[in-house]
This record gives structure tokens, C-alpha cells and sequence, in this order.
């Protein structure tokens, strides 16, 4: 992977060059904060957080929203845009096709979201001693928030492959897409919904069955089939602009 073009420039201008040490930054000073503020706001009535292990769900609930965000945001390529090679010249000038492109983008969307992950081990394995939460738990949250990170993520690929030079177009559609795929799964079926689903599993509550046309299916296997299909299709339109980039050469 490092003979790849594309994830060497990722890697020296989001590593080397120190770009995307902002936006760990960035991530670790709120989630920091989010977990200062659970810890004592409740203070009052210790057994309110202590039993229940409220730090720990919430501390992840937040750490969810912040890494799925901040891993749009590098995908969509919103920092320092002007730096990185426009996909014409990678076709035309270094003669790399579909397959590398790809492997390269996807390599560092996956860096960055392990990055991210890895970032907030600390606090959360924090919030976990604390709240005692069971290492299952723990460990289930950190395989999800990467696994929600790439389901998301590569909605942005797709996004800077369609919109290479319109950056409003992009900013808007993949804050608008999760948002809205947050709100709605809250609104109609909410253990399709990535938070709910997790603060679900933390809490040990059962989660009330799918029923369509007769079948119940139960509500874990509808939520990762709903984001595996997310990421599916991702894939699927990604891949499908890159083929339409190239054929532009």
C-alpha cells in the first residue's frame, strides 16, 4: 500500500505535514469536554451515573457522532483541498487506474477512521473502569465505531468523486445525508438508528422486532443490514464515478 500514490499523499499531507493532527485535535478536546460534562453534571445523585454506567454509554454515543463527522469531513477532502491532486491527473498524467484510485482513497478512509478510534481508546476505556461496563461492551463499541465510520465515510468518497470541484455541493450532501439518515431511523424504526442501537446494546434493553408484511425480524439484524447495505450502495456509486471520471480521459 505504500507504493500507492494516492494514500502517500494522504499520508504526508494529513501525517507528515501535520493537517490532520487539527482535526485530532479538534476531536479529542470535545470529546474530552462531552465526558467532563457527564461526569459531574450529575454529581448531585452519583448513583444516577455510577449504576447504570451512563458515562460510558454517553461517552460512546458522543465519541460515535464525532469520529462518523470528523471521518466525512477528511473523506470529503474539506481540509487544505487545494493540496491534494485533482483525479484527472492521476488517470491522465500518472496512468492509474479505477482499482488504484480506489484502493488508495479507501486505505485512508480506513487510517483515519482507526486513528479516530484508537484516539478516543483512552477515554472511553476511562469511562468503562469507571461505570465498570462489561470488556464485551467495551470491545463491541469500538468494532462499530469503525464499521459505522467506513458505512459513512464512503458516502464522502463518493461525494469528492462526484463534486471534485464544487465543495459547497459536497459539504452539503453528506451533512445533509447523515443527518437525515440519523433523524428518520430515529423517527420511524429507532434500533436502525447508530445511536440508538448502541445506547440499545450498552443498556442490555431489548429491542422491539421489525415486523413487515407478516415476518418479525429481529432488530439487530435489520440494523447491520441496513448499514451494510449503506455501505454497499456507497461502494456501488463510488466505484460507478470513478469509472465515469476515467472514461472522461
Amino acid at each position: 500500500m505504500r507504493g500507492n500514490p494516492i494514500f502517500r499523499e494522504g499520508i504526508e499531507l494529513y501525517l507528515i505535514e501535520g493537517h490532520g493532527f487539527v482535526v485530532y485535535g479538534y476531536f479529542l478536546v470535545l470529546l474530552a469536554a462531552l465526558e467532563f460534562l457527564i461526569l459531574f453534571l450529575p454529581s448531585i445523585d452519583p448513583q444516577a451515573w455510577v449504576g447504570p454506567a451512563n458515562l460510558f454509554k454517553l461517552s460512546s454515543a458522543a465519541a460515535l457522532l464525532l469520529i462518523v463527522y470528523s471521518v466525512l469531513r477528511i473523506a470529503n477532502q474539506e481540509f487544505v483541498p487545494w493540496r491534494f491532486i485533482a483525479l484527472r491527473r492521476w488517470f491522465d498524467g500518472e496512468r492509474l487506474s479505477v482499482w488504484d484510485v480506489a484502493q488508495g482513497q479507501i486505505a485512508l478512509l480506513c487510517l483515519h477512521a482507526a486513528l479516530l478510534v484508537l484516539l478516543c481508546a483512552p477515554l472511553l476505556i476511562w469511562a468503562g473502569a469507571i461505570t465498570r461496563a462489561p470488556a464485551g461492551s467495551v470491545l463491541f463499541t469500538f468494532s462499530v465505531l469503525l464499521f459505522y465510520s467506513l458505512s459513512y465515510g464512503v458516502w464522502a468518497l463518493a461525494a469528492v468523486t462526484v463534486w471534485e470541484r464544487r465543495m459547497e455541493s459536497r459539504q452539503v450532501f453528506i451533512r445533509c445525508l447523515f443527518i437525515s439518515l440519523v433523524l428518520l431511523s430515529a423517527l420511524f424504526y429507532p434500533p436502525v438508528n447508530p445511536v440508538a442501537f448502541l445506547l440499545y446494546y450498552l443498556d442490555r434493553r431489548e429491542m422491539a422486532p421489525l415486523v413487515f408484511w407478516g415476518w418479525k425480524w429481529p432488530a439487530a439484524s435489520v440494523h447491520f443490514l441496513f448499514h451494510f447495505l449503506l455501505l454497499g450502495s456507497g461502494l456501488l456509486l463510488y466505484g460507478a464515478a470513478l469509472r465515469k471520471r476515467e472514461g472522461k480521459r
